[in-house]
């Protein structure tokens, strides 16, 4: 295995302070500022990871102008046996070792390698510790694919992370037909569901998060999302589908698992904080999950998960 854990997750954000003050203020996380190549960076601990925040166009981000999740940075003990270990695994480095985050160096990978998946290796980065409280850590990363066994191909069998579960996501109408007869009574007969939106879904472990790929399970379904209205799976696909056209594959949004995910809504919409859904709505691995709006984050979309 190349690495154990997640060092830290790269969000890029239009307002790095409206982010700081959700992060730290409203949910509670402790913050580090880190030195880096162009200035200190916002870092906040969350379980056994962090967030590191960057403004646009950053070097960390590649001079990156739009918002989102942007990297992921994966915490090795010996960054050149790490790097040796990918280059034998078919990953190759993209340049040589670099100042990261703090006193850390680290390694941008071949990002064609990582199945569009812009991945670090970095030396360790102190930071505050965290307690686990309403919040418990990342429960996952959210990345927009096209498919999920060549996914599974790079970051199980090459990084040698974990599978941790495999899913089908489908939302179906149901055709009911009644025939009402005032001798006879009344007969309904329902017609074969037909699939109105649907992803195919592998999550992978890495450290105390896990990596959830998404891919469009029928493509003719389009890339529709309503603006503004709860979520739904055929919501979920329609975005999936959109980002991959948009921008290709790669990092879609973030989200934090929570001990109470009504309670944890109701405290960020009484804080002001933008939502998409106000309360917990059903998701995958028996979760109930929220959106945040994008907005709440300088475009950063993340959701709130609650499961057992």
């Amino acid at each position: 295995m190349i690495a154990n854990e997640l060092a830290w997750v790269g969000l890029v954000s239009n307002d790095v302070d409206a982010a700081a003050t959700v992060f730290a203020k409203h949910l509670g996380l402790p913050r580090t500022d880190l030195a880096s190549a162009a200035g200190e960076v916002p870092v906040f601990t969350i379980g056994r990871s962090a967030l590191a925040v960057f403004p646009v166009g950053h070097p960390m981000v590649g001079g990156e102008s739009k918002p989102g999740v942007h990297h992921i940075a994966l915490g090795v003990e010996d960054l050149g046996a790490a790097t040796r270990f990918a280059e034998q695994a078919g990953i190759a480095a993209a340049g040589a070792p670099a100042k990261g985050l703090g006193s850390a160096r680290c390694v941008l990978l071949d990002r064609d390698a990582t199945v569009g998946v812009r991945t670090y290796l970095s030396e360790k980065i102190a930071v505050a510790r965290h307690e686990p409280g309403s919040l418990e850590r990342i429960d996952h990363l959210g990345i927009a694919s096209t498919d999920v066994a060549e996914d599974e191909q790079v970051f199980s069998r090459g990084f040698g992370f974990p599978v941790e579960s495999r899913q089908t996501d489908m939302e179906v109408s149901i055709a009911v037909e009644s025939f009402t007869s005032d001798k006879y009574g009344v007969v309904y007969h329902s017609r074969e569901p037909e699939p109105v939106g649907g992803l195919r879904v592998c999550f992978i472990s890495v450290g105390d998060a896990d990596l959830e790929f998404l891919a469009n399970f029928n493509p003719r379904q389009g890339a529709h999302v309503e603006h503004g209205a709860p979520g739904n799976t055929k919501q979920d696909q329609g975005a999936i589908t959109r980002f991959v056209g948009g921008r290709g594959r790669g990092l879609h949004h973030i989200a934090v698992k929570a001990a109470d995910i009504d309670a944890t809504l109701t405290k960020l919409q009484a804080a002001g904080v933008p939502l998409i859904d106000t309360k917990g709505r059903p998701g995958s691995r028996r979760a109930l999950i929220g959106f945040v709006h994008p907005k709440a984050l300088g475009g950063v979309l993340m959701h709130i998960v609650e499961r057992p």
